[in-house]
């Protein structure tokens, strides 16, 4: 089958294009981009529907290329003529960053900008005046932009919407339906999906014109010899326990990712972590876009062990009218929580954002949906790289737990979401630790580590934005995964004593080895002095001598009451 398969260079490809994805090191192309391209190619429109990590960012970015060299070889007025909707600004990026890669040989002939970040309207304006060839941004900017007038689109050729399933999620449904007033009769579209959801068929019905449909792969996700799924019910204080037990004993070994479903919860993992002598990145909606995508790049190039991301956007549902008369709920009521940063709409890390070399997701907080679910875990076991995925659930969630379940059932009838066999009996020696982490981390405490932390990103960013453009190297020195300390962290919390490793894990694990051990006691100030055999006599310990100023041996008064000088 491999012989049968079509080569990138049997697809008409430009040469410049050729020797761009040489480079990337793409041998041959996924099962997506050999059935996706050579259609596109035709000028056919796309309905793909694909799992994550399989390569769709490819399977539209090299068509759209190519389709643009092409057209300027018989047209010489420069215009738009492609545009790529995303709905988070992460993705955003990521898809410009992968059209700079693929346009490295023919930069001059096709120029790409990303209008999806948080800069000013006003700022992007002298960029999109020079109307370059393709446009990549969110729905709302990109409506922002021909509103005022500083984008036209009477002379495009493609559309592509990326991540096509999300896009009403993020509530760009009406900007979406407002965006195809300004495009012209007749262009080229593609809708790249993880999913089928109704949300797809609503776009493919306004955007698409006889499109041909790919399903590929008839699972969402990879197979189980891929990517091991896996669930374990347990509570609150069982998830933190499992969490620090999994960590600390590098039971989950290489990058992970850790998703809770909101703000308060992200900072309150990364503060019980810190707690226990494990650093870690956060990802919100409150972190600047700059700082977002420098932690996303960082943690790709591996400076990073463990993200802990939010997914707010499974939280959204529509706000409740207050009663006639506009009076409050009952005090006996939920509160809602109150959020004083100010959250960014277009944020996702959980969708669509490539995430390098993930070798386990963690659920610490089950997802809302199935959907939701699907691109989550889609983070890692991208394309033929193996990962595993760890989900807790209270019983709370267990109805959402159960219809994941169903929809993972393969054609022989058996489900890729297994249960976790953990006996919780051989950690119970570390439950007091948790325990005393948590009652460290107060809500006051999380409140002052999410301000510290968002006015230090704030900073960050701007550092980003201006002076490192122009000291690349010095880029590489900022970290994100500092210390909050919000209270005292106790040293002792950060290591594991041999005896309180469970008795089957024991000669499995080290997870403190002898090196580590003097390290970490050095820092701390608990290094302990070591003499040798040949110097025994040397040890006050031994002989009750020290040897003070200039080395001399002193010999330890006599007892008595010491004579009076004369």
């Amino acid at each position: 089958m491999e012989e049968e398969m079509l080569q990138f260079h049997e697809m008409g490809i430009d040469d410049r294009l050729l020797k761009a994805i040489a480079d990337l090191g793409w041998a041959q192309p996924t099962l997506i981009q050999e059935k996706a391209i050579p259609l596109a190619l035709e000028g056919k429109d796309i309905l793909a529907r694909a799992r994550t990590g399989s390569g769709k960012t490819a399977a539209y970015a090299v068509p759209v290329i190519q389709h643009i060299l092409a057209s300027k070889q018989s047209v010489r007025e420069q215009d738009v003529r492609a545009v790529i909707l995303v709905p988070t600004k992460e993705l955003g990026q990521q898809v410009h960053a992968m059209l700079d890669q693929l346009t490295r040989y023919c930069a001059r002939d096709v120029r790409v900008v990303d209008i999806s970040g948080k800069a000013d309207i006003s700022a992007q304006r002298p960029i999109l005046m020079e109307k370059p060839d393709v446009v990549v941004g969110t729905p709302s900017r990109v409506l922002i932009h021909l509103t005022a007038q500083n984008l036209a689109l009477q002379s495009l050729e493609v559309l592509v919407v990326d991540e096509a399933d999300l896009l009403f999620s993020f509530g760009f449904e009406a900007d979406v339906k407002n965006l195809l007033c300004h495009l012209p009769k007749i262009y080229q579209s593609f809708l790249m999906s993880a999913t089928l959801s109704t949300e797809v068929q609503s776009l493919k019905e306004m955007i698409l014109h006889n499109p041909v449909i790919l399903k590929l792969e008839g699972s969402q996700l990879p197979a189980s010899c891929q990517l091991q799924q896996y669930s374990i019910q347990c509570e609150e204080e069982d998830k933190f326990l499992l969490v620090y037990t999994l960590l600390k004993l590098r039971l989950v070994r290489g990058k992970t990712l850790l998703f809770v479903d909101s703000i308060e919860r992200c900072y309150r993992l990364k503060l019980f972590l810190e707690q226990v002598g494990v650093p870690a990145c956060v990802l919100n909606s409150e972190l600047p876009i700059h700082s977002r995508c420098h932690i996303i790049s960082q943690f790709n190039q591996g400076f990073y062990d463990y993200i802990i991301a939010s997914d707010e956007h499974t939280l959204s549902a529509p706000k409740t009218p207050l009663p006639a008369g506009g009076s409050k709920p009952e005090k006996g009521g939920k509160k809602q929580p109150k959020t004083k940063g100010t959250k960014d709409k277009e944020y996702g890390v959980s969708r669509g954002v490539d995430f390098q070399n993930v070798s386990n997701v963690i659920n610490f907080d089950f997802p809302k949906s199935v959907d939701s679910y699907i691109h989550r875990v889609g983070r890692t076991a991208r394309a033929n790289n193996q990962g595993t995925a760890l989900s807790f659930i209270s019983a709370t969630e267990m109805p959402t737990h159960d219809d994941v379940k169903k929809s993972l059932v393969q054609e022989n009838g058996e489900c890729m979401l297994n249960p976790y066999e953990f006996k919780m009996d051989q950690i119970e020696g570390f439950r007091y630790r948790c325990r005393d982490a948590m009652r460290s981390v107060t809500k006051q405490g999380v409140k002052e580590a999410r301000l510290r932390e968002i006015k230090q990103e704030l900073l960050n960013s701007e550092k980003l934005k201006t002076y490192f453009e122009d000291n690349p190297r010095d880029l590489q020195l900022l970290r994100h995964d500092k210390d909050l300390y919000p209270a005292v962290v106790k040293p002792h919390m950060k290591n594991i004593p041999d005896y309180l490793v469970p008795e089957v894990l024991r000669g499995m694990i080290d997870p403190l080895s002898e090196k580590t051990r003097r390290r970490r006691s050095r820092v701390l100030g608990l290094a302990k002095p070591t003499f040798k055999k040949s110097n025994r006599a040397n040890n006050p310990l031994k002989s009750f001598r020290s040897s003070g100023q200039g080395g001399k041996a002193h010999k330890p008064k006599p007892k008595g009451k010491a004579k009076p000088s004369t």
